[in-house]
């Protein structure tokens, strides 16, 4: 065949290729969406049913419109109440992409440079290293390159702490990189980055994003706390699969705390203006809410995310501010994805091809991302994938892994140990200055930890190695082993556990009992102590702080330990015991010194 003709096949095949495709589709985005979606909810309502998932939901915005919404399943499974475009849900981490939003909006009102240190703007900011203290800037916080490592459990269903003590104690967590020089996915920065945005206006992240960005954007119902959402109409409750993989509805998670990382709730109904703002460079209506060339900064990549593809048909991902960027099938991608407890959403995005999509389902399930990528694929006129049964697939091989794993877990212990002291020993709160308070109680002849909240039973699993059990309760605890650490006197003085697997393991220490810190109880120990030689101890109370002075030496300050004596801060080999008759009257104080203990009686 000669070239020419070669060349005349080619344009007749290509003509009647496009004549055909023109016939099927028209210069409608609308119509041409909803006809590529045609079959779109026997696919969905599978899903459903293969991943044993109580609900779905999804919005599909083409052409600057809203052309498909739809809810799936059921938002409250116990009571068949079915989901709805309208129904609020929990939608995770993908929360980021507000906060950078909004902080965008205050780089154009000239509150906030993003390449201006940190320490600008919040001058008690510090991390554990001084020179990343200094250098650290707002696009730092926003694009997971701060060196920080995640430290969750610091956050993690903590109700009692403020964000202003939180951004204090990043200060006492361990660094795993160097500024810049890695990602490492980080909630407290993007915390950080929402309490910034505080500051900044005076006023609480939650104000200034209702304000900013959600009633500009009309996202009335839109709110930041899973108790708001709880108190409307027409909400989803959270569930998981159990062990023998049913639906079994959980408790909603608050994460007020870490609000700017992903407490927001909403609908997919309200998630679809958020879309649209985004695809019109933030733009709604006839009003312009942030400058096109800032919001194109934050869905721009400004960090390698160092993940390899795991599949040719999506790029590497790169992460901009709350957002990640990839390639999809040839196709620009702007997204992220969200997960709480019961709650899985996924909001992606092709800005060159005019086309946004957010789905969520309320358990503990992949889908979400999966759904939309089935429906992005029909859109955009792609061959099919059958993402969902591929995943199937993975899966139920995973699950047989997991089980196989479970039955060799035991491996590691060592069999026919005991603990090296009574139960008792082990009670107490442990504390450590970045992660607060750990209390172990005994309940039952068995000792239970105390986090943040959370409670979670322990069994023994070698020597002073406690593990966490599987539980019918809050799972966050489950196999994680604890290490309780004797000091030199033989007394439980520490315990550590892998808090954040990128960190060395977190060491808390036992606190002595809270009563040698009660000014009103020290007072028993105030007078003055005579030994056999005649010197004179004299111990009194300043500042709610016992000291003890010496003739002719300074003045020390005694420090509880947990053995219930007082070191000497300044002279730390030496304590003072004091001994009480009936626990109440102070008879005498016993001085502890390296190699010899002497004795003092009490004198009027």
């Amino acid at each position: 065949m000669n070239l020419r003709r070669v060349v005349l096949l080619f344009f007749v095949l290509v003509f009647y290729s496009s004549f055909a495709y023109s016939q099927q589709r028209s210069d409608d985005p609308v119509a041409n969406t909803l006809k590529a979606l045609e079959g779109y909810e026997e696919i969905v309502n599978q899903a459903l049913s293969d991943f044993n998932v109580p609900g779905a939901a999804i919005t599909v915005v083409a052409g600057g419109k809203v052309v498909y919404a739809k809810g799936f399943g059921f938002r409250d499974f116990e009571a068949q109440k079915p989901m709805t475009p309208n129904t609020l849900f929990a939608i995770g981490s993908t929360t980021k992409a507000m906060t950078a939003t909004v902080l965008g909006m205050l780089v154009d009102d000239g509150k906030l440079d993003w390449d201006k240190p940190l320490r600008n703007y919040l001058p008690t900011f510090r991390l554990s290293d001084p020179v990343i203290s200094e250098r650290i800037t707002p696009r730092d916080l926003v694009t997971h390159r701060s060196g920080l490592p995640r430290h969750d459990l610091l956050w993690y269903n903590n109700n009692e702490s403020t964000r202003a003590e939180l951004v204090e104690r990043l200060a006492h967590l361990e660094l795993s990189a160097d500024l810049r020089e890695r990602f490492q996915y980080n909630n407290l920065m993007f915390m950080t980055a929402g309490f910034l945005a505080g500051q900044l206006t005076s006023q609480t992240w939650e104000q200034v994003m209702r304000e900013r960005l959600f009633e500009p954007l009309g996202m009335m119902r839109t709110n930041v706390s899973v108790a708001q959402s709880q108190k409307d109409d027409d909400f989803a409750y959270p569930y998981r699969r159990n062990d023998e993989q049913e639906i079994e509805r959980i408790p909603f998670r608050p994460i007020d705390l870490i609000g700017p990382a992903g407490s927001v709730n909403s609908s997919v109904n309200e998630m679809s203006r958020w879309l649209l703002f985004n695809l019109r460079s933030g733009r709604v209506d006839d009003q312009q809410l942030i400058n096109p060339a800032t919001l194109a900064d934050i869905q721009s990549p400004h960090m390698t995310t160092g993940q390899t593809p795991d599949r040719p048909e999506i790029s590497q991902s790169t992460y901009g501010m709350g957002w990640r960027i990839d390639t999809y099938r040839g196709h620009r991608r702007i997204g992220h994805g969200g997960g709480i407890d019961g709650f899985i959403t996924s909001v992606m995005f092709f800005p060159d091809d005019d086309l946004g999509l957010v789905s969520f389902n309320n358990s503990q399930s992949g889908i979400s991302s999966l759904i939309n990528q089935h429906a992005a694929d029909r859109i955009l006129g792609l061959e099919s994938i059958d993402w969902l049964g591929e995943d199937k697939e993975k899966r139920e091989k995973r699950l047989k892994v997991e089980e196989e794993g479970k039955k060799r877990k035991e491996a590691t212990k060592v069999p026919g140990t005991q603990p090296s002291h009574p139960l008792s020993a082990y009670t107490g709160d442990y504390q450590h200055p970045g992660y607060g308070t750990l209390k172990i109680t005994l309940v039952h002849d068995a000792l239970e930890l105390t986090y943040n909240g959370i409670v979670s039973p322990l069994e023994h699993w070698h020597y002073d190695v406690w593990n966490g059990p599987e539980t019918d309760d809050d799972p966050t605890f489950e196999n994680d082993k604890f290490l309780f650490r004797s000091d030199v006197d033989g007394n439980i003085a520490a315990v550590e556990s892998t808090f954040e697997p990128r960190a060395a393991p977190i060491v808390l220490k036992k606190r002595p009992d809270v009563r040698l810190f009660d000014p009103e109880y020290l007072r028993r120990f105030v007078g003055m102590y005579v030994t056999v030689d005649e010197t004179k101890l004299i111990v009194d109370l300043a500042g709610g702080v016992l000291t003890v002075t010496i003739p002719g030496q300074p003045t020390y300050t005694l420090e509880p330990e947990i053995s219930g004596r007082f070191v000497l801060q300044e002279a730390r080999t030496v304590s003072l015991e004091f001994v009480l008759e009936d626990d109440e009257e102070v008879t005498k104080v016993l001085l502890h010194q390296p190699g010899s203990i002497s004795k003092a009686e009490r004198v009027e």
